[in-house]
């Protein structure tokens, strides 16, 4: 580029000890910064199908922040203590950034957890399921994103000369495919049969076998000053949240606790800027914690069993960042693109059986599944609100050799396993419910199976999403060289 800058001008070509010299007057930099994005109590807390009110704040809930920068290049990843954050205002906290700190939109990734023990980002009520663009945002989402901004201007304003590293380890122990066969089909909501069941209970004589697998791998990126202070360590681990959280207590689950206990490891207590742990969401959209075939259904006291979990994760991470060569400089990159994708619309069938449940008095007994009045509700609402195709947000970052993935979705470890495997960077890694969330995202083949995941409005999307996903991500990487 400078080369063809000064021909432009009629001034002499740079010479190759000249492209040498600029080469090695490269510096990388990092930056890593934490905010509190601790809600008020009194909201309900969600990630499941009753909302209890937020009580107790156990831990502070955050929005972690790592700022990378190569010189011409800038990137920021933020993970969000939440369960998944509209795409309308992760737009605004990204429309923000720019205006603060000129960081370009598609720079910036913004992802969730997937923390079941944090109040919604979506909206109040039953309408946070809806179709929310261009709607009024509350004052938790406007909040969010003021938080979200601050943190990476904070991050910049702890830019520093830094090398960085990365590697991967496997932790099996804490894996396992929360969809299993049964030997009879289960009816759903909606009046139909499924093959399958999610978390049908530890020693459910009625089990066959796990309808698919589970990925082991924590990918990390570790960043240090020049000096060797670690910095900042961001991982990717391929589990739904642990859980053991009281009903009322806000807390940041796992992802919360790995992030202190790598610090604790790697020694970086009490630094000035502080050691930024984070932990972003994999593949898990198939996977829990959960042993239903080899489990003794043991119950821990609350907050042990995350925990033992993100203590195994760290201690793995640490086991492999002892190995690791981190670099002086490396090349950054992001490319991003908008995927559209038909909705899914309720069968004739369906919306027949569903009319049946909505007459139904609440008091009597459930025609087809316990759950089938909210299931009804939920498709009524995306069949009036939601349009027939949707624009979704795909977006990859090249840091070195390292490539990222980011979906707005709860991805199945199938579709994850198929972009490690297909992208031409090793390692690579997905982060989900990454600037936007449109809920799950199974696999063609396993829509055929039924279950939880696939049901309409827990699943929004065509069936062949996954593929057309993978195929598109495919593409942006093959433009970052």
């Amino acid at each position: 580029m400078l080369s063809y800058m000064l021909a432009a001008f009629g001034l002499p070509a740079v010479s190759a000890q000249t492209k040498t010299a600029a080469i090695a007057d490269r510096i990388f930099r990092a930056g890593a910064s934490i905010s509190n994005i601790t809600p008020m109590l009194g909201e309900p807390i969600v990630g499941n199908f009753n909302e209890p009110p937020a009580e107790n704040i156990h831990d502070d809930l955050h929005a972690r922040c790592l700022v990378l920068d190569d010189g011409t290049t800038r990137l920021a990843i933020i993970l969000l203590d939440n369960v998944g954050v509209d795409q309308a205002v992760l737009d605004e906290a990204k429309n923000l950034i720019y205006k603060k700190t000129g960081l370009p939109k598609h720079h910036v990734l913004i992802a969730s957890v997937h923390d079941h023990s944090a109040t919604s980002a979506g909206g109040r009520g039953m309408k946070r399921r809806g179709w929310q663009f261009g709607k009024p945002l509350d004052e938790y989402q406007t909040f969010l994103i003021r938080r979200i901004a601050d943190g990476v201007q904070v991050a910049i304003n702890h830019l520093e000369p830094a090398r960085i590293g990365w590697g991967t380890g496997k932790v099996p122990q804490h894996l396992f495919n929360r969809r299993y066969r049964m030997k009879s089909p289960v009816m759903n909501p909606f009046g139909g049969w499924d093959a399958v069941k999610m978390n049908p209970g530890v020693g459910n004589p009625d089990v066959v076998e796990p309808a698919g697998g589970t990925d082991p791998e924590v990918s990390f990126i570790s960043v240090q000053s020049t000096a060797g202070r670690p910095i900042a360590l961001l991982a990717n681990y391929s589990l739904h949240y642990v859980g053991g959280v009281p009903a009322n207590d806000i807390s940041g689950d796992y992802f919360a606790v790995f992030a202190d206990r790598v610090q604790q490891l790697l020694q970086a207590d009490r630094q000035d800027p502080p050691f930024v742990g984070i932990m972003s969401n994999g593949t898990s959209g198939d996977v829990n914690n959960i042993d239903v075939i080899g489990g003794d259904a043991k119950r821990y006291p609350p907050y042990a069993k995350m925990r033992i979990v993100a203590d195994d994760v760290a201690k793995e991470v640490l086991r492999v960042y002892k190995n690791i060569k981190h670099k002086d400089w490396v090349k950054l990159q992001a490319v991003q693109s908008d995927l559209p994708l038909k909705v899914r619309r309720a069968t004739p069938e369906m919306l027949a059986n569903i009319a049946k449940v909505i007459a139904r008095a609440d008091t009597a007994k459930p025609l087809y599944h316990p759950l089938e009045k909210i299931y009804a509700a939920r498709v009524l609402q995306m069949e009036q609100e939601w349009p027939n195709e949707i624009n979704i947000p795909l977006q990859a970052f090249r840091i070195g050799d390292l490539g990222i993935a980011a979906v707005p979705f709860e991805v199945f470890t199938k579709t994850g396993l198929d972009i490690k495997a297909k992208s031409p960077f090793k390692p690579t890694f997905t982060i989900e419910i990454a600037n936007g969330y449109y809920g799950y995202l199974p696999t063609p083949d396993q829509h055929k199976l039924g279950g939880y995941e696939t049901w309409l409005s827990t699943n929004r999307v065509e069936v062949d999403a996954s593929e057309k996903i993978v195929k598109e991500l495919m593409s942006l990487f093959s433009t970052l060289k």
